[in-house]
């Protein structure tokens, strides 16, 4: 017993040395840079090291899916159907033209005229623009991040081992490391904004409360390898106004915050997250609602209009889509932020799904099995574009506000335009939807024999 003593001896001081070193090293080089807001460009050095291994890893994959003679699989960006952009009336026009070989001079209802329906309903089924974006986006070349992707198959030895390889590097080295810097982040908040909050209001408080912050959020995005790229900071919100954005995962808040200071908007929560809210409350005015206070939207209306009437007070970070959408589109922007009257400051995000997918499918994975998938994939790399603000218009409604925003928010992000609401992801779809195209139909026949009785 005695000889196994100084065995033991060496393990503990061993042990000590290795928790010893990595926390050094946490603290040099991913904490203190993350105060101060500077990187040593070791992030990128590791995103182009990974581009050059994807790389190469889908040339082989090619390369032996020749040899072997099996199809490559390409995902279909753009949908698996042609389709032009055209009316109902144009459309039932050119069928009856190919049809019976007349045009829409003599309109009155013709049998052809249900195939123009028949056929958007299988569209529909098939093609699917509005499912399809509650889904991971499909990836042209193999991440090594699992084994999914439709060109995978065993090719050769060196990518087996290369792929274990990377999977022992993210799950014993990459997420212990990630878990560190969260727990370090998170605590961190939680304790400075507790302080902050017991001093008296002022400029001080406020200086000191804006640096806990974003020094607390630049940690959390180093818990997740994200590299990000801002782009035309100068319209960056300012105080009394709203920032809008396009909403793919619970981190964008982290990934806007990490680079300003916002006022949060949202459902008062218990546990952890309850924690972290009365916390952050104190030593800034956010804006939290009880469960029963969010279903009145004229009273959540009322606390915003009065939060952005003080110009004092920071400016609002909303995503008015509701809820995670696969980063692919722009999905229908609820109206409420837009009837306030504020200035609006749109921000879109731009993920690139080849380092780790951002998007939260919330129907499939819960939280924590989430951000264990973000803390065990490569990286979180995305681009941010501050967009100029912009005002409601005399002649719009908030609707067309929200549609004029949300269009310049998908155009600079190079995402698609829809005017689906993103609460089709759990509801049916209203009938409004259905009756609007009924509607259009028998426009367009009545209308006729209006203009026929009038000749």
């Amino acid at each position: 017993m005695f000889l196994l003593l100084p065995f033991d001896s060496l393990v503990v001081n061993l042990l000590g040395i290795s928790i010893t070193v990595l926390f050094t090293l946490l603290l040099v080089f991913i904490i203190v840079p993350a105060i101060f807001g500077v990187s040593f460009g070791i992030r990128k050095v590791y995103m182009k090291t990974l581009l050059k291994i994807f790389q190469w890893a889908t040339l082989r994959i090619e390369r032996g899916a020749k040899e072997k003679n099996h199809p490559l699989y390409k995902p279909y960006a753009n949908g698996i159907i042609a389709k032009e952009p055209m009316s109902l009336e144009e459309e039932i026009k050119e069928i009856r033209r190919s049809g019976s070989g007349k045009a829409l001079d003599t309109p009155e209802f013709e049998l052809s005229d249900i195939f123009y329906f028949c056929r958007k309903g299988i569209e529909t089924i098939m093609d699917d623009e509005v499912t399809k974006r509650f889904s991971a986006e499909e990836l042209e070349s193999w991440n090594l991040l699992s084994r999914t992707n439709y060109n995978f198959q065993y090719i050769s030895l060196r990518l087996t081992v290369l792929w274990g390889l990377g999977v022992l590097i993210r799950y014993c080295f990459l997420l212990p490391l990630r878990i560190a810097l969260a727990f370090t982040g998170i605590s961190l908040l939680v304790t400075g904004t507790t302080v902050v909050g017991y001093l008296p209001n002022g400029r001080c408080k406020e200086f000191l409360s804006k640096h806990v912050h974003l020094m607390c959020y630049r940690i959390c995005v180093r818990a997740l390898t994200a590299i990000i790229t801002y782009h035309d900071r100068e319209n960056r919100p300012r105080n009394g106004g709203i920032c809008v954005a396009n909403h793919t995962s619970p981190i964008d808040v982290i990934i806007l915050a990490s680079d300003g200071y916002y006022a949060m908007v949202g459902q008062v929560h218990g546990g952890l997250m309850g924690v972290i809210q009365r916390a952050m409350v104190k030593a800034c005015p956010h804006v939290w609602f009880e469960r029963s206070e969010v279903k009145d939207r004229h009273l959540v209306a009322k606390r915003l209009t009065e939060h952005v009437r003080d110009k004092s007070k920071l400016p609002i970070l909303i995503f008015p889509e509701g809820t995670c959408i696969n980063n692919t589109s722009v999905m229908m922007f609820k109206k409420g932020s837009f009837e306030i009257g504020a200035t609006v400051y749109p921000v879109a995000i731009k993920y690139d799904p080849q380092f780790g997918d951002a998007f939260w499918n919330s129907s499939k994975y819960g939280m924590v099995t989430y951000l264990l998938r973000m803390m065990t994939s490569w990286a979180i790399v995305c681009s941010v574009w501050y967009l100029p603000p912009m005002t409601r218009q005399p002649e719009e409604d908030a609707v067309q506000f929200a549609n004029r925003v949300k269009s310049a928010i998908a155009r600079q992000g190079g995402l698609v335009d829809l005017l689906w609401d993103g609460g089709l992801k759990r509801e049916k779809v209203k009938d409004t939807f259905k009756e609007e195209q009924q509607k259009l139909y028998s426009k367009m026949i009545v209308g006729n024999h209006e203009d026929r009785s009038r000749s």
